[in-house]
């Protein structure tokens, strides 16, 4: 590597190793550091990217996006950025092992950990279909289905009211937590038929024909097909915060048309951006982040 690269990539899943093939591609020695912890490698098949009609597990997708980085000469390692500051001509990143690696750019493409339901053999679950985080991804697949959202705030009843026009069997279960609604929120809910059950959940099998069966306290047994989880996303955030660059009330980077954060020579794309959380969004911001690089750079000489 050059004691400079010209970008440091944080980040390994669609976002950040599409721009690793731009970069690439536009001759510009970049790094993308690697986590391995993308989001996209929990999808069991993605059924709405485009070009892909019988649907693409997504860690095929981020194998082929990774190969097709690779082939152009990117450089992608696995492991971690620790900490991040300005120096004079750009940044400095401190890797997990210690290392030191300066760069004119850093593009921030770390993505957000969604809040999880404490079930057994989750990864299990979530490759069957049982327990799902996205329904703009995948409502289509469980039209009819009796679905269970699981959660307690505002985003939950979003979901179950989104979740509704794919289904009429659909239940907003908080965990035991408090739901508090208005009388309107509530009597909105009751009219599209959204059940709302606040009482904890104590077990969790297999029950029917692949289904979910939860025992609640009181000890009504309910089946559902699938499970939403609704608790919440935690943006990756922390590095862009180390070098003080504007973030909107949930921690994610806010940027302009061309990805550019609010710290000069800072960039950001995908998931931990404040936009839509979908794999074709992150791809698309990646090209944008990536281009945008590409003339800053020129044009700095």
């Amino acid at each position: 590597m050059p004691s400079m690269l010209d970008c440091l990539i944080v980040g390994g899943g669609p976002a950040g190793l599409t721009a690793a093939i731009y970069l690439a591609r536009y001759r510009r020695s970049a790094l993308v550091v690697d986590e391995a912890k993308s989001r996209c490698s929990w999808i069991p098949t993605s059924h709405n990217l485009a070009g892909f009609t019988g649907g693409i597990p997504g860690t095929d997708l981020l194998a082929r996006i990774r190969a097709q980085a690779e082939t152009y000469g990117g450089q992608i390692e696995t492991g971690s950025v620790a900490a991040l500051e300005r120096v004079a001509g750009g940044f400095r990143a401190t890797l997990g092992d210690g290392r030191e690696v300066d760069a004119a750019a850093v593009l921030l493409a770390t993505g957000v950990i969604d809040g999880q339901p404490r079930v057994p053999h989750l990864y299990e679950a979530m490759q069957r279909g049982q327990i799902r985080v996205c329904p703009i991804c995948d409502g289509y697949e469980v039209i009819d289905k009796r679905i269970a959202v699981l959660g307690h705030g505002a985003q939950a009843v979003g979901e179950a009211r989104f979740i509704r026009t794919y289904s009429p069997a659909v239940t907003l279960l908080t965990l035991g937590e408090p739901m508090s609604l208005t009388v309107e929120e509530r009597t909105e809910l009751d009219a599209v038929g959204i059940a709302v059950i606040e009482e904890p959940v104590t077990a969790v099998d297999a029950g029917a024909d692949q289904s979910t069966r939860l025992t609640l306290e009181s000890g009504q047994i309910l089946d559902f097909d699938t499970l939403y989880s609704a608790l919440g996303i935690t943006a990756r955030s922390g590095l862009a915060e180390q070098i003080g660059a504007e973030m909107d009330a949930d921690g994610r980077l806010i940027v302009d048309r061309h990805q550019r954060s609010s710290v000069p020579g800072f960039y950001a794309a995908g998931d931990v951006v404040s936009t839509l959380n979908q794999i074709a969004v992150a791809m698309g911001e990646a090209a944008i982040a990536a281009t945008a690089i590409h003339n800053d750079l020129r044009h700095r000489g």
